[in-house]
């Protein structure tokens, strides 16, 4: 598995209100689906509740409410990513997941100036897929929703 490993960088990808978006895999530690979540008074709009995760207080965050998206209809059969920031887990719910895929470093790119202003807080850049376009999320502005423009 660590064949040139200097020059791909393997992701988790997702779908979220239709857009493919990659999570770098070495911060995903695991992939749920639905969990029963127990809501947080009073927490900011973004953070759905809270889960547990073999005995681990688990924020689970909404991903549409994080990113100003529109609500699904189909909330109980929701996908998680569980991943860890400053030694906290976070689980992120999200549409669906995808494939693990191995994308080489030189095709990565900047946002482009035309990404909606949702994804631009968020991305770390994209790869021009075949027929789409990946947006790669970036996990610590992802998480640091207090700083965001996100008004409730």
């Amino acid at each position: 598995m660590d064949n040139e490993s200097n020059d791909n960088e393997d992701f988790v990808t997702i779908h979220l209100s239709g857009q493919l978006c990659g999570i770098p895999l070495l911060a995903v530690h695991d992939v749920l689906s639905a969990q029963r979540i127990t809501c947080i008074p009073l927490a900011h709009t973004a953070v759905a509740g809270v889960l547990n995760l073999r005995g681990k207080i688990v924020t689970a965050i909404d991903m549409r409410k994080r990113l100003q998206l529109p609500d699904t209809d189909k909330e109980l059969s929701s996908m998680s990513i569980v991943i860890e920031y400053q030694g906290e887990p976070y689980s992120l719910l999200i549409d669906k997941v995808g494939d693990v895929i191995s994308l080489p470093n030189g095709a990565f790119e900047k946002s482009p100036v035309t990404l909606d202003a949702c994804w631009q807080e968020v991305a770390k850049g994209v790869y021009r897929m075949d027929k789409e376009l990946m947006v790669v999320l970036d996990v610590e502005k992802l998480l640091n929703f207090n700083e965001s423009k996100a008004a409730a």
